[in-house]
């Protein structure tokens, strides 16, 4: 996965009010923290910040550059969190961590499948994401999984997916994946149907039958 250079801004108020006016200013309100360094309180560009992750994905590499001078140091990160609004569906704060090139890291990478069963068959994906320790320059944007013209019965597990050189599954191997079933008949569909429906009585109301008080 390439790195996405983002010019970034250090935040020196907190709280909500000040994470509002970051947010009106159009911009997000992030920490980046790890490798024993203390927090660092920075602003997002809102729009460039959603870019990326919509056409890279969370993994994506980030080299910050904190003021957008060359001459200042930059730093390398990924997105560990992003909190969406639950309503109105924007960006309120990320969390980033600091990474080193050459350093290993713990990410959950997509899995898509490719392709078309066969014909009368059934595919149902147990896991959408399995997760691996990787590089950190090296995370795979996703895992493609072939299942075209796969018959029933076919299976994949998490130490079927194909890692990239160096990775290691941190996943159990034995996680279900993707199964293949053989589609069920009409007929047999409209037989469960009359199997949840046999056996089911209506009571009689009070007027229906029965004596009744005056």
């Amino acid at each position: 996965m390439s790195e996405v250079r983002l010019t970034v801004e250090p935040r020196n108020e907190f709280g909500k009010g000040a994470a509002r006016r970051t947010r009106r200013a159009g911009k997000i309100p992030a920490v980046l923290y790890g490798h024993g360094e203390d927090p660092r309180h920075l602003a997002l560009p809102a729009v460039d910040f959603a870019r990326v992750v919509r056409e890279n994905g969370q993994n994506a590499v980030l080299t910050l550059d904190v003021d957008g001078s060359n001459n200042k140091k930059t730093e390398l990160a990924l997105t560990k969190t992003i909190t969406v609004h639950p309503l109105k569906n924007y960006i309120e704060h990320v969390d980033l961590l600091v990474v080193r090139r050459g350093e290993k890291v713990t990410v959950d990478v997509p899995i898509v499948l490719n392709g078309t069963a066969a014909p009368g068959t059934l595919v149902n994906q147990d896991v959408d994401t399995i997760q691996i320790e990787v590089e950190a320059l090296h995370i795979p944007e996703q895992f493609d999984v072939d299942i075209d013209g796969v018959e029933a019965g076919h299976t994949v597990h998490a130490s079927d997916v194909t890692l990239p050189r160096g990775a290691e599954l941190v996943t159990d191997p034995e996680t279900l994946v993707v199964a293949v079933n053989e589609a069920p008949t009409e007929e047999a569909m409209e037989a469960d149907v009359d199997a949840e429906g046999a056996g089911v009585t209506e009571e009689p109301s009070d007027d229906e039958g029965g004596n009744s008080e005056s």
